[in-house]
Formats: structure tokens, C-alpha cells, sequence
């Protein structure tokens, strides 16, 4: 078991053994191990970190309303859902929204992928607005009932929300989907041990 791993694993079992709040520690970001996100309190599935190469990219926790240990339980957990990302490194914001709109391409299908193209080139265009993304900043992917998915960049809502679930489906596949950006980052954020 990778060190980074051990530390999460310690923190959650930690949690466990002595009901106190606790929090993850991934790549030396600090993941609560609980969320409020829009009046639903959410429980920190898992975290772990996205490499490219030998580099490390982000980190990212997944937030749910009760602990999923598969991509299909994540889909169909109720209530709101947070997907929670801390940058490890500068990247140029417009390569990170083409990366993510490649990543919810490669893993659904054409038909359903064509019918969220307005969504995928809006938010594309939120992550080219920002221009870049440095070591330390953060964003928000949350799922919120009957309002949709809002991006939160820097602490700063993005636009509108966006109003189809199965946006939200297809931008949680881009790390829990069939060809997930990152395996072993899956495996985290289902809260597999390293």
C-alpha cells in the first residue's frame, strides 16, 4: 500500500474508532470528512490524487450522501453529491476543460454524449474563462437536487447551473467511468485502499 494511501485509509479508520470529525490527508491536502453542500450533509466517500505520468496533477474527493463502493451505487446515491479538486500543479484551465470534455466523451456513448454537447462546450468555455489553474486552487463539481450541477471555481459559482442529471453522471464518469482518467484515483475515490 502506497504511503498516500496508508494516510487516508489511517484517517477514515481513525474516524471510525473514535466518532470525532476527522479528515484525509491526500498529497497534503486536507479533505473534511464531512461536506454541507446546499443543506445536505455529505460524507467523504474517498480522495486521492490524479497523475499524469509520473506527475501529480490534483487531488480529488468524492462527497455523498452515504458510502458507495462502486461506480453504480455513486450514479444512484440520493440526494446531493460533491466532487471536491485542489490543484497540485499550474495547468492552463482551457486544457483542463478539453481533457474533461474528452474524458466524459470516452466514456459514454455517442447518442447519449451528442445530446450534452451545449453543456460540454459551456462548460469548456467556464475553464478557458479562468485561463489557469495554480498549484493550491480549488473547484467544485456539485450535484444539487432540483437545481443541477454548479461549478465552483476559486470559491465563485460559475453561470447557471446545469439543469440535466445526467450531466452530472457524465462529468463523475470522467474518474468512475469505464476508461476513468486515472485508475488508481478511482479506486480512491470508491474507497478502495491503495
Amino acid at each position: 500500500m502506497k504511503a498516500s494511501g496508508m494516510l487516508v485509509v489511517a484517517a477514515l479508520a481513525a474516524l471510525g474508532a473514535s466518532g470525532v470529525a476527522a479528515q484525509a490527508v491526500v498529497a497534503g491536502v486536507k479533505y473534511a470528512e464531512t461536506a454541507d453542500v446546499h443543506g445536505g450533509k455529505l460524507r467523504l466517500n474517498g480522495a486521492g490524487v490524479r497523475y499524469k505520468a509520473v506527475f501529480k496533477v490534483y487531488t480529488a474527493g468524492l462527497y455523498l450522501s452515504k458510502k458507495a463502493g462502486t461506480p453504480d451505487e455513486v450514479l444512484a446515491a440520493p440526494g446531493a453529491k460533491r466532487m471536491n479538486v485542489t490543484m497540485l500543479r499550474e495547468i492552463d484551465a482551457s486544457e483542463l476543460g478539453k481533457m474533461f470534455s474528452r474524458g466524459m466523451e470516452d466514456n459514454m456513448d455517442k447518442s447519449r454524449f451528442s445530446s450534452l454537447i451545449p453543456g460540454v462546450i459551456r462548460m469548456s468555455q467556464i475553464f478557458s474563462d479562468v485561463k489557469k489553474l495554480d498549484a493550491g486552487d480549488n473547484f467544485l463539481i456539485d450535484w444539487v437536487p432540483g437545481t443541477g450541477t454548479v461549478i465552483t471555481i476559486k470559491g465563485v459559482p460559475q453561470g447557471e447551473p446545469f439543469r440535466e442529471p445526467e450531466f452530472y453522471a457524465a462529468l463523475l464518469r470522467l474518474w468512475l467511468g469505464p476508461n476513468p482518467a486515472d485508475w488508481k484515483l478511482k479506486e480512491a475515490l470508491l474507497g478502495q485502499p491503495a
